[in-house]
């Protein structure tokens, strides 16, 4: 009883999008194969390969072919998706493997049929001759037919679920999985997680620009140093004078806004442009009136310790 029902377990159908994703990795490692084996050649007179392209390729699939579907009955990318082909002809439900000739059709129809097909273009490109003109035609309706062949097997898998391509189709070849499949735990923990993080993320991009951060840092600087007043003598007016309150620099064009401290015009101005309650980072005391430097402050007195 064991044995039986891990053989029909083994017989189970695939999924659709499972069969894709091992035709898509098949060609993933093909298109990586040739790019390696080209490099080979990177130094050599350029051209070298293209006139021998379709045997050189036909040749390395036949190799990848000999490793995989006539040793393993599976692909590369059905080995990774736990899949291997099945003899669908055969009536009974264990597992039965490909046969020889299963096999070797399979090579012919798809490392042979890439090959001639590359071949013929390239001899009819070459050849403009009436006599070629009606093989190239005859050609021509032969590939379209497969092709539309193909579309029609594509939608019926689709439906069916079995033979993803024409060559499964016509050589009796199903995809089945080679061990039995658990059933997946998924944890959402992580994806909770970062669900979390990515609205809280949003949440203070939001929130930011709408936060004036000059105007916060006056307020708790005012509140850290405490406000005494506003003097009017010029002599602390002089002694806040050496340096722009913003930019700590000389004070270029020196400004005041009504407190002690003094400003580079430029920096005032800007932060006033764009915050129209701008407040002393110093002392906190809002703008009252952007008013120069008064006249009777000497540089002398600015520049006294």
């Amino acid at each position: 009883m064991s044995s039986s029902g891990k053989n029909t377990e083994h017989t189970n159908p695939v999924l659709r999008i499972s069969q894709l994703d091992a035709l898509e990795l098949n060609k993933a490692l093909e298109q990586l194969v040739w790019s390696q084996f080209t490099r080979c050649f990177h130094g050599f007179k350029p051209g070298l390969l293209a006139r021998f392209e379709p045997e050189v390729k036909a040749f390395l699939w036949l190799f990848l072919w000999r490793f995989t579907i006539y040793s393993k009955n599976a692909t590369v990318g059905q080995s990774i998706m736990n899949i291997q082909y099945k003899n669908d002809f055969s009536q009974t439900q264990k597992y039965q493997p490909l046969s020889k000739n299963q096999k070797l059709w399979y090579a012919i129809c798809t490392i042979g049929g890439r090959w001639l097909e590359e071949r013929c273009y390239d001899l009819f490109h070459n050849h403009h001759l009436a006599s070629f003109y009606k093989i190239k035609q005859c050609t021509n309706f032969i590939v379209g037919l497969l092709k539309l062949s193909s579309l029609v097997n594509f939608l019926i898998f689709l439906q069916k679920g079995k033979f993803a391509t024409l060559t499964e189709r016509l050589l009796g070849i199903r995809s089945v999985f080679c061990k039995p499949q658990n059933i997946r735990e998924v944890g959402f923990e992580y994806m909770n997680r970062e669900l979390l993080w990515h609205g809280f993320a949003e949440f203070l991009i939001f929130l930011l620009p709408l936060i004036n951060i000059q105007k916060l840092k006056g307020k708790l600087s005012s509140w850290c140093i405490p406000i005494t007043g506003v003097p009017n003598s010029d002599n602390k007016l002089a002694t806040h004078g050496k340096e722009c309150s913003l930019c700590g620099e000389w004070p270029t064009m020196p400004h005041t806004i009504g407190c002690i401290h003094v400003f580079c015009y430029y920096c005032v101005k800007s932060s006033y442009l764009f915050d129209m309650y701008f407040t002393c980072p110093k002392c906190g005391i809002e703008v009252r009136s952007l008013q120069p430097l008064k006249s009777g402050i000497e540089m002398s007195e600015v520049n006294a310790p």
